[in-house]
């Protein structure tokens, strides 16, 4: 073969490895883009329905709120199932998880299934659902607001021990367990718990389309069975979550075989 044929040859493959590795490099550019872009735009899950569970007292959580959040705006997550099992807590716990999922409800459909117990901020929480259900042993109702306080000036003059506090005004940091609760502070102390109770009267009225007369006569501090509750049309319905499950088929035409996924969370944003 002559020198010019050889060149020739070299000069083929030469080009054949150029085009394999220019090639090469597109598809390894083309991964590298798919990557980054799941990356930031995660492959959804497969449909299912979510379950959020609320468990002893009550209290603010802002990852909880997160979680309702996240899950509302999630296509993957069809409805949502709340099992409470609380006897209250705090009134800002209880609103904001009222709130949070009065605002999952204008999206997807909430039901709230009770378990041994769901009372004050618990019951709060609950009237959040589009549908409520309760065994007929559950506990529920406590309707009210309670401020708790102890005077300890007593103890302490027994003792030998006398406090004194310097403030820029009589009502400032009252009720207190170092002095006596005066007229006037009792009053304004009842003021802030009228107007919390009003509140809560107000979201029962709302939620369950009673009057407030009727509120009013539900709302002395009492609990109620949950075959009470159901009398008293403070929930919809004796079950739990097959009942549920059943509701939102029927209601929603949502496929009752869809799997149920905890939403994920620490366990101090679930109480």
């Amino acid at each position: 073969m002559s020198l010019d044929a050889d060149l020739r040859v070299d000069r083929r493959r030469l080009k054949r490895r150029l085009a394999f590795w220019r090639i090469a490099a597109v598809i390894l550019g083309l991964a590298a883009v798919l990557f980054a872009l799941n990356r930031e735009e995660p492959i959804l899950k497969p449909s299912h329905i979510a379950r959020l569970t609320i468990s002893g007292i009550i209290a603010d959580s802002a990852e909880r709120d997160g979680m309702i959040r996240d899950a509302a705006k999630d296509p993957s997550v069809k409805a949502l199932i709340v099992h409470i099992d609380s006897p209250g807590g705090t009134v800002v716990g209880g609103e904001s998880l009222y709130r949070d999922l009065r605002a999952f409800a204008a999206k997807k459909p909430v039901a709230v299934t009770m378990g041994e117990m769901a009372t004050s901020a618990g019951y709060m929480a609950a009237l959040g659902g589009d549908r409520i259900f309760a065994r007929d042993g559950t506990i529920t109702g406590s309707i009210g607001v309670i401020l708790q306080t102890a005077n300890v000036t007593g103890l302490l003059a027994k003792l030998g021990i006398t406090t004194e506090a310097l403030k820029s005004a009589p009502l400032k940091a009252v009720p207190s367990p170092l002095e006596p609760l005066s007229p006037e502070a009792r009053e304004a102390t009842m003021a802030v718990i009228r107007d919390v109770f009003d509140m809560f009267k107000g979201l029962v009225a709302e939620r369950r389309a009673l009057t407030p007369g009727e509120v009013e006569k539900l709302s002395d501090g009492r609990v109620f069975t949950g075959r009470q509750a159901l009398k008293e049309r403070l929930i919809d319905e004796i079950g739990g979550e097959p009942e549920a499950l059943l509701w939102l088929g029927t209601a929603f035409g949502i496929d009752t075989n869809l799997p149920i996924e905890d939403l994920e969370g620490s366990k101090e944003a679930l109480l």
